[in-house]
């Protein structure tokens, strides 16, 4: 299906931006927008645009047009769920104000304390540290095969500054790590700072992104979800003209196929509700339901969700803290869910014969999508065999939660030797599972962590043995 799609830098909009936008809409026949996973608006049925002269300030991106990727960003996050101390709403938007030029490369710039906001799904991942006004930088270039850490941390006001002249180095060459920190220090007088200890990124439930939350003491914050992303115009225009009237500056786009408004008055609560009400608007979806990444204007897709959570729910599972992906197999090969269930692809040689659909699930390590590391559960599984699984791993989760060893934990009892043992490298935040061993280097599976030589090094970024903690340890 051919989609155009509306950059909205950082998933920030103005309620004016928002109300132009559903007024063009409007003006070529269409009723509703989607949203998209990198907090763009998605228009699913196109724009009949007779001139791009008629799209103004707007940055659109047409079917079949590869240019232009939008800037993902936690702003939706500040304020309402956890946070850096030194990040503020103001430190987002002032960053994002530099990015001038619509960027060619996929950035991220995020909060490591929040959850509602992949840090690693972009090709250059600015991630904020604890020193106040610096980030960690992940760069995970097309064609690249593992992420890469930039060896310093970046200075907020050089952010764009470094994204651009690394834009520029990979646009005339492909370049390695090493090479593209060499080139850039050359180019740029930049205020960087050494990193002093690894990026740390704790393990939290997925927070609940919808409905009427306190925000303060005077003031609220508003979620909003639509179950098949087709966000009504009329809906919208209205909703717009009602954050004009509350002085509300700013509408956010999550990557989950829904927006937040932000800063409503205490004292206007009750009119929201009512407008809510009139309008018939649903604000209480459950956890189950409201935690799926879905492909845009897949029907496929969304009737596999729809099949999924009305059977998990007949069995009145738990799914708290869970985000589950439906994807097309192999599709991009990256995922930000607990959870993925690909579709396999038909063989083209069977196009023509009705074959029953079939799929994989596979988990993040930890059930953490941070870790950027999946292990497959099951493969080429019937559709009816996956409320199954995913009621499996749902319990799996529980069982887990929880069950990690504090790294500072000490007892001097003499215990058994471990079967197995994981450990995680604190610079890139890579694995080493005894049960799997490291077949990079050689090492067979049941070695444990503990029994490798010294020399041993981190698979992804060569960081020593000594840079790993534990996680987790099965004893006898």
């Amino acid at each position: 299906m051919e989609l155009t799609r509306l950059i909205v830098k950082g998933g920030v909009i103005s309620p004016g931006e928002l109300r132009e936008v559903v007024n063009m809409a409007m003006d070529h026949g269409l009723d509703s927008i989607s949203f998209g996973s990198r907090q763009d608006i998605i228009f699913p049925k196109g724009l009949n645009l007779s001139s791009k002269e008629k799209i103004g300030k707007h940055h659109f991106v047409f079917p079949n047009e590869k240019s232009g990727n939008n800037i993902v960003s936690s702003y939706v996050s500040t304020d309402i769920f956890r946070n850096t101390n030194w990040l503020t709403g103001n430190k987002f938007l002032y960053i994002l104000e530099q990015f001038k030029d619509q960027p060619k490369l996929k950035v991220n710039i995020n909060d490591p304390k929040q959850q509602l906001v992949p840090l690693f799904t972009g090709h250059l991942n600015f991630i904020a540290s604890e020193h106040e006004d610096y980030w960690y930088l992940y760069i995970r270039l097309p064609k690249w095969e593992r992420m890469e850490v930039y060896p310093v941390l970046i200075y907020s006001w050089d952010v764009a500054t470094f994204y651009y002249e690394i834009e520029k180095i990979v646009s005339e060459e492909s370049y390695g790590i090493d090479m593209i920190f060499s080139l850039v220090s050359e180019a740029l007088d930049t205020n960087n700072r050494t990193i002093d200890k690894p990026l740390n990124v704790p393990f939290y439930p997925f927070p609940y992104y919808e409905g009427m939350n306190r925000m303060g003491i005077d003031q609220y914050w508003l979620g909003l979800y639509w179950r098949n992303n087709l966000y009504d115009l009329d809906f919208l225009k209205e909703m717009c003209d009602l954050c004009f009237d509350c002085k509300i500056g700013k509408i956010c786009i999550t990557p989950w196929k829904s927006f937040i408004v932000k800063g409503i008055p205490k004292d206007r609560k009750l009119e929201w509700e009512k407008f809510l009400g009139k309008k018939g608007i649903n604000v209480r979806h459950s956890l189950l339901e409201l935690n799926w990444h879905l492909p845009v204007a897949m029907e496929w897709a969304l009737n596999l969700k729809t099949f999924l959570v009305r059977t998990l729910d007949q069995f009145d599972i738990s799914t708290y803290g869970l985000t589950f992906g439906i994807s097309e197999y192999n599709r991009d090969g990256h995922y930000f869910t607990s959870i993925v269930v690909e579709k396999n692809e038909l063989p083209a040689a069977l196009e023509s014969i009705k074959i029953r659909d079939t799929y994989n699930v596979l988990f993040a390590k930890n059930f953490d999508p941070n870790t950027r590391e999946y292990i497959v559960h099951s493969q080429d599984i019937d559709k009816l065999e996956l409320p199954t699984i995913l009621i499996e791993l749902s319990r799996k989760y529980f069982e887990e939660l929880g069950n990690s060893i504090p790294e500072s934990t000490e007892n001097t009892q003499k215990k058994e030797k471990p079967q197995l043992d994981i450990y995680q490298c604190q610079e890139c935040l890579t694995l080493y599972n005894s049960e799997y061993g490291d077949a990079s280097q050689g090492i067979p599976k049941g070695i444990l962590f503990t029994d490798l030589a010294e020399s041993y090094c981190c698979s992804l970024c060569e960081a020593p043995k000594s840079n790993f903690k534990i996680l987790e340890v099965v004893e006898n």
